[in-house]
């Protein structure tokens, strides 16, 4: 299949002071005991901290440092990665109590600068106690990537509506797989979350700290929940925000997205229909939804190709998916809809400006997505599995379905080099979700809740939102997630918060 080919059948979205180096931690941070045989050079490293080169860490004062790491941890004499990290130190060495790891979710996002945001909406008596960590995962950003050689802006896409379309679909998972892992086959088949969750425990003990503190997101969660499973003694202050169930990683957190998507576009059109004067999609919720699902249908039959992009029945799903997670996107989501609209009935468009309203919002490394994702958890191999359901989902999903239930390159991914984690432990945790999240259904909050026996589930009501740690979404969230890090006392039940009256805007 020409390299060529495929780039135009693809839509580009989803697409301070000067520190010394850090010396190594205290002996009694990790005993003889703790270190896996052959490790211990990894964890006793020193960090040599220099400048990120990056205007919004080096303006938040933070240093960069690499970590290295085995890229098979059975083998640690042979080959490493090196796993890019950051640093905001503790604004206050006295009550510093250890370091505050993230993780953005994807997978497939980059997270060096992750702590340089995530910062405002921590309180300074907790950004006194922790030095905020950002990291690039393994195979990701500056950790060595994976470059798969057949650049893709993501791993998914809509099926759209016949056999044809549907096929090139599978022709393209596999070639995709292909250019991922022909190039280094293990290296590709070692970008996993277990890896990285062993890759957390080396930066931890480089540190000297006994315990590791840690924000995560989305995917975040379930690296998270993953790590507390594997290294359950060193697992600290945990706070996972929109949670994954480990038993539907990945697929079923997958196919969970077909519905409460088809929530969000119903959601978002009664917005929409509010605005009908500026953006003419109707005057209902109703009139704005079949103004959608025409525009789709017109797509396939009136596909707009420019400037290497694709707009057709296959991609605008997408754009959908990746703009319905936060209200505050929705214009954004408008204005993409009115240029597709537009595009389909033969006006002229600007692709550029397509682009930017859509891939603004969301940035992940399609390379790094797949192998982690293909690496963690094997997936069905026969295509015709995938169809099946797709055809099952269209009555009730009949934007999405076909999106959350299409194959990817996992279906033709090698074997996974070890099994999944089976998460079920009493590690304390905060869990965090948003009944009304449409990237991870907020039933999968609660399972993981039920998964880690000593956590506690805070519910964001009635919102349409993924990611509900925001500086201008709820402060009962707030509060309950900064005294939780400040003071390390869990509430003493589930709680329920409502976003601020100010929050969306209209």
């Amino acid at each position: 299949m020409p390299k060529s080919w495929i780039r135009s059948l693809v839509l580009g979205v989803i697409s301070a002071a000067t520190f010394a180096t850090l010396p190594m931690g205290p002996a009694s941070a990790d005993s003889v005991h703790d270190i896996p045989s052959g490790l211990e050079s990894f964890y006793h490293q020193q960090l040599d901290w220099k400048p990120c080169n990056d205007a919004l860490l080096d303006g938040a004062g933070a240093r960069c440092a690499g970590v290295v790491v085995p890229l098979d941890y059975s083998r640690p004499d042979s080959r490493t990665l090196t796993v890019a990290i950051s640093r905001i130190p503790a604004t206050d060495p006295d009550l510093r109590r250890g370091i505050m790891l993230s993780n953005p979710g994807g997978p497939g996002g980059p997270g060096l600068s992750m702590m340089a945001g995530l910062r405002d909406r921590l309180t300074p008596d907790v950004r006194a106690r922790y030095d905020l960590i950002g990291m690039d995962p393994r195979g990701i950003g500056r950790s060595d990537p994976v470059n798969c050689a057949l650049p893709l802006p993501t791993v998914l896409f809509s099926a759209g509506f016949d056999a044809v379309g549907y096929a090139r679909d599978v022709a393209l998972a596999a070639t995709f797989a292909a250019s991922c892992v022909a190039p280094d086959p293990e290296k590709a088949r070692h970008i996993t979350t277990r890896n990285t969750a062993r890759d957390m425990d080396v930066i931890r003990s480089a540190f000297g700290d006994g315990k590791l503190n840690y924000y995560g997101g989305s995917y975040g969660t379930y690296l998270g929940a993953v790590y507390t499973q594997m290294f359950p003694q060193h697992s600290d202050r945990m706070v996972l925000d929109s949670a994954i169930d480990p038993d539907r990683y990945w697929s079923g957190t997958y196919q969970d997205m077909g519905a409460i998507n088809e929530a969000g576009l119903d959601d978002w059109a009664i917005w929409a229909a509010r605005h009908d004067a500026d953006y003419h999609f109707g005057s209902s919720g109703p009139q704005v939804r079949a103004f959608v699902e025409d525009t789709i249908r017109r797509a396939a039959t009136h596909p707009v190709i420019g400037n290497g992009y694709l707009i057709d029945e296959h991609t605008v799903p997408v754009m959908l998916m990746a703009l319905l997670s936060n209200p505050q996107l929705n214009t954004n989501l408008a204005d993409v809809m009115r240029i597709v609209a537009d595009a389909v009935s033969g006006l002229p468009i600007d692709m550029a400006q397509l682009k930017t309203k859509i891939s603004g919002p969301v940035s992940l490394d399609a390379s790094g997505m797949a192998a982690v994702l293909c690496g963690d958890k094997a997936a069905p191999r026969d295509p015709a599995w995938y169809l099946r359901n797709i055809e099952s989902a269209r009555a009730t999903q009949p934007v999405f379905g076909a999106f959350a239930n299409n194959i990817t390159a996992c279906a033709f991914w090698p074997e996974p080099i070890e099994p999944p984690t089976a998460v079920h432990n009493p590690t304390p945790a905060l869990i965090l979700h948003a009944t009304g999240d449409t990237r991870v259904a907020y039933q999968q909050g609660l399972a993981l809740h039920q998964d880690l026996t000593a956590s506690r589930m805070v519910t964001l009501a009635d919102t349409r939102i993924h990611g509900i740690l925001r500086a201008d979404l709820s402060r009962c969230v707030n509060n309950i997630v900064n005294s939780y890090f400040r003071d390390g006392i869990l509430p003493g039940a589930d709680l329920t918060c409502q976003p601020d009256p100010s929050y969306p805007p209209d």
